[in-house]
């Protein structure tokens, strides 16, 4: 996983807060499934800030570390929200079928309406490869590094792109037209994924949070024919993989929607992403109120806080406390045992 922040302090109100939260999220998925975190606060490239930023720490990173086979680049305000859900297994599936960089998006908005909505840049897998820096390469110098043509390449894409009410070049409008001007010969190699929450909008799930837990708690709760049992066990951090596939076989069976979570059913939103929120600089887009947009961030790190605590025996005494509380040893079963609609 590549991640990564800003050098100076956060101008934003609680944005130090919230970057710390949002990092532990990060290190919390990364320990359980054995990845290695990469967290990046230097700006490599002076010229590229911003979000153009990632794309020189994205080539760094290929370069120092040859031993890996893909980068998973997170934005600082996605958060992991199903803990259970493998990275490493989808990026095997990945890498037998062939592709090279893999990016959430919707089919009908990025080749019908050719928006610059039609990807999202913030999260997504790469493949290091010649291929994924030749990308990059190519990627980068739609951004402010050159500026002989930054300025015309932000001409072109607002009058080649849907939505796009500005001038100026961003990494995610460059990401889309790439991908439009070259599909027949990308399309072998670039997978838009859309069969799961790879990144899911915050404003369409943090409301479901509380059923979502709810169901999960209920698959524990019902006899299984004596699969309840090992669900319910305390278990060591170490056995976390073994023990969420057991988790997800039974969530499966009986919870709808897809492993990764959907557009719709009960699962676990693999990524919750805060686009629009700027919990660091807090200049959020205006149509988010911060009560929507704090309460929302709060609410997908306690929920995910929790999936992490509870191989402690805690979890958080309510949404939006800090103050966490123990569990009784056999919970969710336990009669009378906390559950806060969570």
């Amino acid at each position: 996983m590549v991640s990564g922040s800003q050098p100076e302090p956060c101008a934003g109100k609680d944005g130090d807060y919230l970057l710390v939260r949002f990092l532990k999220n990060k290190l919390d998925y990364c320990r359980l499934h054995g990845i290695q975190l990469l967290y990046n606060r230097a700006h490599l490239e002076p010229t590229m800030p911003g979000f153009w930023a990632k794309l020189p720490i994205l080539r760094a990173a290929m370069l120092a570390h040859p031993e890996a086979e893909w980068l998973w680049w997170v934005d600082v305000d996605a958060v992991v929200t199903d803990m259970d859900f493998s990275i490493l297994l989808l990026a095997a599936k990945y890498n037998r079928e062939g592709y090279n960089l893999v990016v959430h998006g919707a089919h009908d908005r990025l080749f019908k309406r050719r928006s610059w909505l039609g990807v999202n840049a913030g999260v997504f897998l790469i493949r290091n490869c010649q291929w994924s820096l030749d990308f990059v390469d190519q990627w980068a110098r739609m951004g402010p590094a050159w500026p002989e043509t930054y300025t015309r390449w932000g001409k072109t894409l607002r009058a080649q792109l849907a939505d796009r009410d500005t001038d100026g070049a961003c990494d995610q409008s460059a990401l889309v037209y790439m991908l439009l001007r070259d599909w027949e010969r990308l399309k072998s190699k670039v997978r838009i994924e859309t069969e799961f929450c790879f990144q899911g909008y915050w404003a369409d799930l943090v409301d479901r949070f509380p059923g979502v837990a709810e169901r999960y708690h209920a698959v524990e709760r019902e006899e299984q024919g004596g699969n309840e049992v090992l669900l319910r066990r305390r278990h060591a951090e170490r056995e976390h993989v073994a023990h969420a596939a057991a988790r997800n076989a039974a969530v499966r069976r009986a919870v709808p929607g897809p492993d990764g979570g959907g557009v719709s059913g009960w699962r676990r939103p693999f990524v919750t992403h805060f686009t629009g929120c700027a919990p660091c600089s807090g200049q959020r887009n205006p149509i988010y109120s911060a009560e929507s947009c704090d309460g929302g961030m709060r609410a997908a790190l306690d929920f995910a806080d929790d999936q992490v605590l509870r191989a402690y025996g805690f979890r958080h005494v309510a949404p939006g406390n800090d103050t966490v509380t123990p569990l009784p040893f056999d919970y969710p079963a336990v009669a009378g045992a906390p559950d806060h609609g969570r």
